[in-house]
């Protein structure tokens, strides 16, 4: 088993930034791979950003790409995501994820945190 437990939403103003972290415990001797989504009121659950156990492999989404960086601090279990520049469409309930696979669907992940908001208002 795993848990995670993310932190660091809230609400910021058009072009605001926030940090996101996702706390890891449990059996982390597992190689996850973990990836950060996002689930806006009526909508599927979104892909946003993925990096590898290494912490040397990243993939974002095109919307997202060079406004949000992912990283990992292996020492602390923590993963981390950077939003900058962020927009009101962009509010939603941000959701890490583990999975075994190098993947951007959300049905191969295997654990999810309980998310968190952010509300970006205009």
């Amino acid at each position: 088993q795993v848990q995670l437990v993310e932190s660091g939403g809230g609400l910021v103003q058009t072009g605001g930034s926030l940090r996101l972290a996702c706390a890891v415990s449990g059996r982390t001797s597992s190689s996850y791979n973990m990836g950060w989504f996002r689930q806006a009121p009526g909508k599927e659950r979104e892909f946003v950003a993925q990096i590898n156990w290494g912490g040397d492999g990243t993939r974002y989404a095109h919307s997202v790409a060079g406004r949000f960086t992912i990283s990992r601090d292996k020492t602390k279990s923590t993963v981390y995501l950077q939003l900058t520049t962020l927009k009101p469409e962009e509010t939603a309930v941000y959701y890490c994820g583990a999975s075994r696979y190098w993947s951007i669907d959300a049905r191969t992940y295997d654990y999810w945190g309980q998310g968190t908001q952010v509300t970006v208002s205009s």
